[in-house]
C-alpha cells in the first residue's frame, strides 16, 4: 500500500472514530454540562469534517485541510440560515439534525474553526505523538 492510500485509509478510520464519539456525545446519557454538550458536539462534527477532507485529498497539506474544512464547516452552520420546504423537512429527520443542524450559532463557526485548526496541528505533529 503507498503512502497516500496509508494516509486516506488513517483519516477515514479517525473519522470514523470520531462520529462513533459525536453519537455518543450526542445520545448517550453521559450528563455533561450545557456549554460542553453544545460546543463539545460542534468541535467533533467539524474534526469529522476535517479528516474526512484529509482522506479524500490526501496529497493536501495539513493547513489546506484545516481551511477547508473550515470553510465547508462554516458553509453548512450559514445554510441554516436559508428557509426551503424540503430542506426543513429534511433537517427535522435525525439525519438532517446530525448532518444540517437545524439552527444557526455564530458560536459554532469559532468552534468549527478551533477544532479544523487543532487537527491541523494535530495531523501536521502526528508521527510526534
Amino acid at each position: 500500500m503507498d503512502l497516500l492510500n496509508r494516509r486516506s485509509m488513517t483519516c477515514a478510520a479517525i473519522a470514523s472514530g470520531i462520529l462513533a464519539a459525536g453519537l455518543l456525545w450526542r445520545f448517550a446519557p453521559l450528563h455533561l454540562p450545557p456549554f460542553l454538550f453544545k460546543y463539545g458536539g460542534s468541535v467533533l462534527w467539524a474534526a469529522m469534517v476535517y479528516w474526512i477532507v484529509a482522506a479524500l485529498l490526501p496529497r493536501l497539506r495539513p493547513r489546506a485541510v484545516g481551511v477547508l474544512a473550515g470553510l465547508i464547516a462554516a458553509m453548512v452552520e450559514l445554510t441554516r440560515l436559508y428557509h426551503a420546504p424540503a430542506l426543513d423537512a429534511f433537517r427535522s429527520t435525525l439525519a438532517g439534525r446530525l448532518i444540517l443542524g437545524k439552527f444557526f450559532f455564530v458560536r459554532n463557526i469559532a468552534a468549527y474553526w478551533l477544532a479544523a485548526f487543532v487537527c491541523a496541528y494535530v495531523d501536521r505533529n502526528r508521527s510526534q505523538i
